[in-house]
């Protein structure tokens, strides 16, 4: 499929590129796009959460009182999860929850995700242009001309293109990637996905 490329101002250059069909034209699998999601989130989790448990509470073992006679419950020292200040019972105990998916899986996840953009019609393929020093304003004015201003934007450029991402990370609801570091997530959660001319290339090839 071919798309038309614009102009920082949002006009048309009069060329367009190539998005090859086996990335940006394959049938979406929902459940692979479930898994890359589930399994992205679930690396954002530090896992370090920690109760104390009966055992590692600072406290005397003595046991309180008598063991029958009292009336009461019996109880074997002041640790008891029963008490206030006493252990908690099956605390959560720091853990790792991420989720490892196949090399295949995630490459079909993310051309799964692509596709949908493709077929909604919000890629937006911007020539290459360089900014001599972080502008944030230039990048505001692309946005607004492409029509992207309003809703959540992703802009995959080069991973050497350092003064665009310097430009761009103080707008809001927009984010920047290069090819390398482009997720399923990511993705999914933008409503525009703006491709700098350069790095159309390297999307082909994932």
């Amino acid at each position: 499929m071919r798309v038309d490329v614009v102009n920082i101002d949002g006009a048309s250059t009069g060329r367009s590129v190539e998005l090859s069909e086996t990335v940006f034209g394959v049938e979406p699998n929902d459940h692979v796009l479930y898994l890359a999601v589930k399994s992205y989130l679930a690396a954002q989790r530090q896992g370090t959460h920690k109760a104390k448990e009966r055992g590692e509470i600072k406290g005397s073992t003595k046991k309180l009182k008598k063991q029958k006679g009292t009336g009461t419950a019996r109880a074997g020292s002041i640790k008891n999860p029963l008490f206030k200040g006493g252990g908690r019972v099956f605390g959560p105990r720091p853990r790792k929850y991420q989720l490892k998916l196949n090399k295949k899986v995630k490459a079909l996840a993310r051309q799964s995700a692509l596709s949908y953009k493709a077929k909604e019609e919000k890629i937006i393929v911007v020539e290459d242009f360089n900014l001599d020093a972080p502008k944030t304003a230039q990048i505001a004015k692309l946005l607004k001309n492409v029509g992207a201003q309003e809703k959540r934007s992703l802009m995959v450029i080069g991973p050497e293109d350092r003064n665009f991402l310097l430009s761009a990370r103080n707008i809001k609801n927009a984010e920047v990637t290069n090819p390398n570091e482009l997720n399923t997530y990511a993705i999914l959660k933008a409503g525009y996905l703006l491709i700098k001319e350069s790095a159309v290339e390297a999307l082909n090839n994932y």
